[in-house]
């Protein structure tokens, strides 16, 4: 069983920047892919970006290509999240999460294994 804690949330204004980290223990997550995913209020949970297994493969929700950036430390079993010019719109509490294979996917029955998240609040 793999416990995630994800960190690095909290108020910003628009424009602004923060760094995500989620720090995995309990097993190694290095052979799988890795997402994060957000949930605004009132809204489903959607995703956001995955890398794979190695990190030389990601993929981003449109909402935040060119803004946010995934990548992952196999050696310290850690994913993070780079978002830059942060909206409003990014509001949400953002969830990492472990994919049941080495294959990045932007769909949210793939992954089995959850944080419990992190608050992003972005004022205008």
């Amino acid at each position: 069983q793999v416990q995630l804690v994800e960190s690095g949330g909290g108020l910003v204004q628009a424009g602004g920047s923060l760094r995500l980290s989620c720090a995995a223990s309990g097993r190694t997550v290095s052979i799988y892919a890795l997402g994060w995913f957000r949930q605004a209020p009132g809204k489903e949970r959607e995703f956001v970006a995955s890398i794979n297994w190695s990190g030389d493969s990601t993929t981003y929700a449109d909402s935040v290509k060119g803004r946010f950036t995934i990548s992952r430390d196999n050696a310290k079993n850690t994913l993070y999240l780079q978002m830059n010019s942060l909206k409003p719109e990014d509001t949400a509490v953002y969830y990492c999460a472990v994919s049941r294979t080495s294959v990045l996917s932007t769909r949210r029955y793939d992954y089995d294994s959850w944080g419990q998240g992190t608050q992003v609040t972005v004022s205008s």
